[in-house]
């Protein structure tokens, strides 16, 4: 249902690279849960090629974790170009070139969606990485569309776009939200809907604001894009994934996850957090998850404030016993909202 380059798709929805959050904990948990295809956190393209930690873990590739993507990000067309080498020569099945990130301290450095603004120097990285790995992986782009809504920096994305995809990109991904506006507003839709027939028959695909599966279908259906990529609306509920193949197969949506369903996602997301890094450290990067998990329990305010507290392994895997009891009758679960549903435009999440 959905091609990049070689890499064949039976559910155009994709799990996103989340900065601190996509390791191969949650990519495990959101293919089980039905995602066809996850991206590693994104990482700078400097911390590829140096020796040091960072490498030996962005570039082991666990044999389970396929089809991933990586996704570096850096200023350096040279550097850029090595590090989509070693991640590839790692393993990973596409290389995903950042130019959509709008953290000030990126952007201060001239990475992620500063590049945007300088279209001689983010096509050049394009065309290195492309000449570096295009011939053994897809490559392709993720960005927003623009840095904001002036008419330079509007040339400026039609010319980063169009001048990748004829560099050879398999496909970009474009977030509804200029760089400037960060994640505050609504994303902007109706221009992925412009952008469609700019695409051709080039693969596109559209991010910003896919809180449920109904969103993810709604921006298919509505703008023409050829596939979605889910980022925050997946963090804490992977169960999106399953959802989007029920619509998908025209069946209707499932009933969301019951409280002992979330737990044993939970405690298997744990566990592989506890497999790859070890008691201490799972807890402390399991309890930003465990805060997300808690938005759909029933005592959400009183859950999220028990996985705060939680401080060491047994005291997280009580949090489970207690909250997500098999036993107890628990009040029926609410999906997760799109905060834009909830408060309108122009709103800050």
């Amino acid at each position: 249902m959905l091609s990049i380059g070689s890499l064949k798709l039976d559910l155009p929805v994709v799990q996103a690279a989340l900065s601190g959050y996509s390791d191969v904990a949650m990519r495990r948990i959101a293919r089980r849960h039905g995602a066809p295809y996850t991206l590693n956190e994104v990482v700078l393209d400097k911390l590829v090629i140096q020796p040091g930690k960072t490498r030996r873990r962005v570039l082991a590739v666990e044999p389970d974790d396929h089809p991933v993507g990586g996704q570096p990000m850096g200023a350096n067309p040279p550097d850029f170009a090595e590090a989509a080498a070693d991640l590839t020569e790692a393993g990973y099945d596409v290389i995903d070139i950042n130019f959509g990130c709008p953290v000030r301290k990126v952007l201060g450095r001239c990475r992620g969606g500063f590049l945007l603004s300088e279209p001689e120097t983010a096509l050049d990285i394009v065309g290195r990485v492309v000449d570096a790995v295009g011939d053994r992986r897809p490559v392709t782009l993720k960005m927003r569309r623009g840095m904001d809504d002036g008419p330079e920096h509007e040339r400026n994305f039609f010319t980063i776009f169009e001048g990748a995809y004829e560099a050879g990109v398999a496909a970009i991904t474009v977030h509804g939200r200029t760089v400037k506006q960060r994640y505050i507003g609504p994303s902007d839709w109706t221009f992925l809907t412009k952008l469609r027939p700019r695409a051709a028959d080039r693969v596109l695909l559209g991010s910003g604001d896919l809180f449920s599966a109904e969103d993810c279908r709604r921006m298919v259906q509505e703008t023409g894009v050829d596939g979605v990529t889910v980022a925050r609306g997946c963090i804490g509920y992977p169960w999106i994934f399953s959802e989007c193949r029920a619509l998908w197969r025209g069946e209707p949506l499932p009933d969301p996850p019951t409280v002992p369903e979330q737990g044993v996602t939970i405690r298997e997301h744990f566990e592989e957090c506890i497999r790859i890094y070890g008691g201490p450290q799972a807890v402390r990067r399991m309890r930003k998850f465990g805060i997300r998990y808690s938005e759909i329990h029933p005592a959400h305010t009183d859950v999220r404030a028990a996985f705060i507290g939680a401080s060491n392994v047994d005291a997280f895997m009580a949090v489970l016993d207690h909250w997500y009891d098999a036993q107890t009758v628990w009040p029926p679960v609410q999906r997760p909202v799109n905060p834009y549903d909830l408060v309108g435009p122009g709103a800050c999440e």
